[in-house]
């Protein structure tokens, strides 16, 4: 099998971890030769709710029943897409209180882009730098990673960078900006949270210009930080809000919300500002709001504060600097891209899953399921230290 899967299917990196999965349970992922890994990394922050969870897996099915794909996006009522926006605006501030659900992050960013043009009549798109979005053409155009996409330009004119948490450059919004795109936490760049009030200076740079400001939650959303969105932790409401990943759990979902007085402007002049055939899809959508109903009823996003702090008490060690993040979106820091590499790929060979972080090589991303137990963490972090040990021994 894994000469079909080089020889076929397209690759992402010259080196695959080529793990051949056979079934997903909770926690844990297991392979062809039933070898369980316990994961810290669900997906990359997609599976909130860890592989096969009961409520998620029985709404799937039950869709199945009734009915597949219809109709394209917005033009039929299909109960679950209806039901999973609602409960999305009974959880937001007022002003976010229509969504738009896509097939992905990165397609919602390309819709939030366009909603931001088409209010505000302006042209100017403001990032971060070592901001990541995305990959389709307009997100790629606002990732702040110049390596990654210079093989790709000409890219979307008028795209500036800011420093994420700089307050001078808070300048460079102006009357031209449409919108100024970030994290709330910056994922790839290492999870980096904003400090000193940044958010809130940012959106009061925006209201003083008109711009709008659009946050992505794409990987901080759905209960992951400790709150059901990032933002809550900052004081800062965008007016276009992004959403993904683990909003489907572990089905391929993204959303854009904003208020209905901004997303009603997609509707007309022009007709069909944007379209997918497949956003909203009845099965994503299913599973999309038996996740949303389980993150919100239960303790699991009180939890997730509480689980940080067993990764914080046992994850200490000689060679990792420090952990950066917040809840369940957290990165172990080394001293080397090297050290994390042995990390990571000796974990593996240990029975856990962990993972990189786009533009920090030094990372170690710990990205586990919400539902990952107390017991579970400490397991993982003592083979992580199992491992650090032996790194330690041998570089002394």
């Amino acid at each position: 099998m894994a000469i079909d899967f080089l020889k076929y299917q397209a690759q992402t990196s010259p080196h695959p971890l080529a793990l051949k999965i056979s079934h997903a349970k909770g926690s844990y992922v297991y392979d062809v030769d039933n070898k369980a890994y316990l994961d810290f990394v669900a997906g990359v922050s997609a599976c909130t709710l860890g592989h096969g969870h009961p409520k998620v897996v029985s709404a799937v099915k039950e869709q199945l029943d009734k009915y597949l794909h219809v109709m394209v996006y917005g033009e039929y009522i299909q109960e679950p897409a209806v039901e999973l926006t609602k409960l999305l605006a009974k959880h937001l501030p007022n002003n976010l209180e229509k969504t738009y659900l896509t097939n992905s992050g990165t397609e919602a960013i390309e819709g939030a882009l366009k909603l931001a043009k088409r209010v505000t009549k302006r042209s100017g798109i403001i990032s971060a730098k070592n901001a990541y979005h995305g990959n389709t053409m307009g997100s790629m155009s606002i990732m702040g990673f110049e390596e990654r996409k210079r093989a790709f330009r000409p890219l979307l004119p008028d795209v500036s960078f800011i420093e994420f948490n700089n307050e001078e450059d808070l300048n460079k919004i102006t009357k031209k900006t449409a919108c100024v795109v970030l994290e709330t936490i910056q994922g790839g760049a290492g999870f980096i949270q904003p400090k000193n009030h940044y958010l809130e200076k940012v959106r009061e740079r925006c209201n003083k210009v008109g711009a709008l400001l659009i946050l992505d939650e794409i990987q901080p959303g759905i209960g992951r930080t400790g709150k059901l969105f990032g933002f809550e932790h900052y004081n800062c409401v965008p007016d276009i809000l992004v959403t993904g990943k683990g909003l489907g759990g572990g089905m391929p979902i993204g959303a854009f919300t904003a208020s209905a007085e901004l997303m009603d402007s997609l509707q007309d002049n022009p007709k069909l500002g944007h379209i997918t055939t497949f956003g909203g899809h009845p099965v994503i959508a299913a599973a999309a709001l038996a996740t949303l109903k389980e993150v919100t009823k239960s303790n699991l996003i009180a939890q997730t504060l509480e689980k940080e702090q067993i990764f914080r008490k046992y994850l200490v060690h000689p060679l990792i600097l420090e952990i950066r993040g917040k809840g369940l979106m957290l990165a172990a820091m080394t001293a080397s891209a090297d050290i994390t590499n042995q990390v990571i790929l000796a974990c593996q060979d240990e029975g856990l899953i962990l993972f990189w972080l786009l533009f920090e090589p030094k990372a170690i991303r710990i990205t586990p399921p919400l539902t990952i137990s107390n017991d579970e963490i400490i397991k993982g972090c003592q083979i992580i230290l199992k491992v650090l040990d032996k790194i330690h021994s041998e570089h002394h």
